[in-house]
C-alpha cells in the first residue's frame, strides 16, 4: 500500500531538517548561483543544472563569472563536495528538489517569452519521480505554474499533490546589494495544496529567514509582480516629474531629498535614464498581457511604461541640446563617452541596461559613441542589442576624456573620480545626479 501526501510529506520533511535532501536548481545565473550557494552553507548536497556547457565547467572549477559574487564562495562549495554543476539533466532524477530559476524575458512585441520556462518543463517531465518538490522561481504571470507546469508534469500519470508537489517562491535578488543577500531577505511561498506548500515551506525555512506562505500559487506570482509594478510605477512618476520640474528650473533631485524628510506619507524613488535589471523592466508587461485574458485594460501599469521606455530618448535630447547651447555643434558630430554601461551602480549586470539603448539611440542620431565601465570590460551579447556585442571599455584617462564632446553619466559607479571626470570634460550630462553627490557643480555639468 503505497503512502498517504501527508506521510510522504511528513518523511520528506524530516529529512530536510536532517540535510539528507539534495536540491536539483535550473538555471546557474544571478538568481541560481546564490540560491545555490545559500542552500550549500545551510548544509544541502546541491546539484545546478544549466545548458551553458562552458558555465558549468567554469562552475566545477571552482570559479566565479558574476563580479559580486566571489570565487572563494564557489571554490569552497565545489571543494566540499557539497555543490556540482551539470549539463545532464537525467541527473534530475537524483534530487529530491528541483527549483527553476530560468530566464522570463519579452518577445519583441513585448508579451511574456516563457520558451524558457516551458523547455525546461518538458526536460523535467520524462525524468519526474514520485516525491519530487518542483518551485518556479521565474517571474511570470499570476496562473503560470498551475497552467502551464502542471499540465505538463501530469502527462506523464503523475498527480501533483500525491505524487508530486507543486509549488512558486518568486526570487528577490537585487545584486550588488550589501544589506541583504538570499538568506536574509523573507521568502513568499505558494503551493499547489496544502502538502505542497507545507513541504516547500520546510525546505525554504531551511535557507532564508523567515517564509511567507500564501493560499496559491497564483497569488504568490502576484506578490511578485506587485512588487516590481510598485517600483516601475513611482519611477514613472519621477521620472516625469523630473521632466516637468526641469522646465520650470527646479531640481528634482533636490525635491526627493528635502521630501524624505516626511517621516510619514512618502518614500523616495529617484529619476534615471531608463529601466534596467531583468525585473522591473519587464514584469509590468507580464500582468498587462494577462489582463487582457479578462477583459481588464491596465491603463496606470501601462503609462508607466510609456514614460519609463522613453526616458533614453529624453535624455539623448537633453544631450543634444547641452551640446547645441555649450559648443554650438550638432549630435551628429559630436563624439559622446557613456559612463557606464550596466545596468546600476558597482556590478557587472548588462541585463537590460538602458545605457544599450542609450547608444543605439545617439548613434542612430549621428554621434560618434564610446564606453567606459570599470567592471564589465567588454559588453557582452545580448538578445536584443547583439550589434554592441564585444565593444570594449575605454581607459578613463584624462587625455581620453577630453577628446570627447560630451560625457553622459548613465550608470554612477563608485569608482568612478567624478571631481576628476568633471575637470577634464569639454560637457557632462550627469542622469544619475552623481557629480551634485560629490559635491560638484561645475558649469559644465547638467543634470538629464
Amino acid at each position: 500500500m503505497s503512502a498517504t501526501p501527508e506521510a510522504m510529506v511528513a518523511d520528506l520533511i524530516a529529512r530536510v531538517s536532517t540535510r539528507n535532501y539534495t536540491i536539483g536548481i535550473i538555471g546557474l545565473g544571478y538568481v541560481g548561483i546564490p540560491l545555490a550557494l545559500t542552500a550549500c552553507k545551510a548544509g544541502f548536497p546541491v546539484i545546478g543544472f544549466d545548458i551553458d556547457a562552458p558555465r558549468v565547467a567554469q562552475l566545477n572549477r571552482g570559479e566565479s563569472f558574476i563580479k559580486h559574487i566571489p570565487t572563494t564562495a564557489i571554490n569552497e562549495a565545489v571543494k566540499d563536495g557539497r555543490f556540482v554543476a551539470t549539463t545532464d539533466f537525467d541527473r534530475l532524477k537524483e534530487v529530491d528538489a528541483i527549483i527553476i530559476a530560468v530566464p522570463t524575458p519579452l518577445s519583441k512585441q513585448r508579451e511574456p517569452d516563457l520558451s524558457y520556462v516551458e523547455n525546461t518543463a518538458e526536460a523535467i517531465a520524462p525524468r519526474l519521480r514520485k516525491g519530487q518538490l518542483v518551485v518556479l522561481e521565474s517571474t511570470t504571470w499570476p496562473g503560470t505554474t498551475d497552467e502551464v507546469m502542471r499540465p505538463r508534469f501530469e502527462k506523464t500519470g503523475l498527480k501533483s499533490g500525491v505524487d508530486f508537489f507543486l509549488a512558486f517562491s518568486p526570487e528577490r535578488e537585487d545584486p550588488g546589494n550589501e544589506n541583504f543577500s538570499t538568506s536574509t531577505i523573507p521568502k513568499v511561498v505558494g503551493g499547489d495544496g496544502d502538502e505542497a506548500l507545507k513541504l516547500a515551506v520546510a525546505v525554504y525555512n531551511a535557507l532564508v529567514v523567515k517564509t511567507v506562505p500564501v493560499s496559491s500559487s497564483a497569488t504568490a506570482e502576484a506578490v511578485k509582480l506587485t512588487e516590481n509594478i510598485f517600483r516601475a510605477v513611482n519611477i514613472a512618476l519621477v521620472n516625469e516629474l523630473k521632466v516637468i520640474y526641469d522646465k520650470m528650473g527646479i531640481d528634482v533631485w533636490e525635491v526627493i531629498d528635502a521630501a524624505k524628510t516626511k517621516p510619514f506619507g512618502f518614500m523616495p524613488f529617484y529619476p534615471g535614464p531608463g529601466l534596467g535589471g531583468h525585473c522591473i523592466p519587464i514584469d509590468p508587461f507580464y500582468l498587462t498581457w494577462k489582463a487582457r485574458e479578462f477583459d481588464v485594460t491596465t491603463r496606470f501599469i501601462e503609462l508607466a511604461g510609456q514614460i519609463n521606455t522613453g526616458m533614453p530618448h529624453y535624455v539623448v535630447d537633453r544631450v543634444a541640446e547641452a551640446l547645441d547651447r555649450s559648443a554650438g555643434k550638432g549630435l551628429s558630430r559630436a563624439k559622446v563617452l557613456v559612463m557606464g554601461i550596466a545596468y546600476k551602480k558597482n556590478i557587472d549586470d548588462m541585463r537590460e541596461s538602458p545605457s544599450l539603448r542609450l547608444i543605439e539611440i545617439l548613434e542612430s542620431r549621428g554621434a560618434t559613441t564610446d564606453y567606459h565601465d570599470p567592471h564589465v570590460g567588454v559588453i557582452p551579447k545580448t538578445r536584443e542589442h547583439a550589434s554592441l556585442t564585444g565593444r570594449k571599455s575605454v581607459p578613463l584617462t584624462d587625455a581620453n576624456v577630453a577628446a570627447y564632446d560630451v560625457v553622459l553619466i548613465a550608470t554612477d559607479h563608485d569608482a568612478v573620480d567624478y571631481k576628476a571626470l568633471v575637470k577634464a570634460s569639454k560637457l557632462v550630462v550627469d542622469t544619475r545626479n552623481a557629480c551634485a553627490k560629490a559635491g560638484i557643480t561645475g558649469g559644465n555639468v547638467v543634470k538629464a
